[in-house]
């Protein structure tokens, strides 16, 4: 028995896809717009996101260090400009009001 082949055979170059954002800060991407403003959005493999915590704008709890998450900025903006969120809180962005507040016991890092 052969092994299972994981890339795709023809078909269209990724990176010619419209609204993908390839190498703009690694990985692929894709374009979204939210709040009149296009936004690059980047999904993080758990495996990917190996060292670092981060803190997600959406809920303001901390992102472990190898949980998947998404990177969003601004299709204008720069590195500093990145925010790394919950997949679930970005999803819900325009649900949620315009802001968090923190439980009595939560950190405040």
């Amino acid at each position: 028995m052969s092994p299972r082949r994981n890339r795709p055979r023809g078909g269209e170059n990724p990176s010619q896809r419209t609204g993908d954002v390839a190498g703009r800060y690694g990985g692929f991407g894709r374009s979204e717009t939210w709040q009149d403003e296009e936004w690059s959005v980047r999904h993080v493999a758990g495996a990917n996101a190996a060292g670092k915590r981060y803190r997600c704008p959406g809920c303001d709890q901390a992102i472990p260090s190898g949980m998947p998450h998404v990177v969003a900025w601004p299709e204008h903006g720069g590195i500093d400009d990145r925010r790394h969120w919950h997949k679930a809180c970005w999803n819900a962005k325009d649900r949620r009001t315009s802001k968090v507040q923190r439980s009595r016991n939560a950190p405040r890092y």
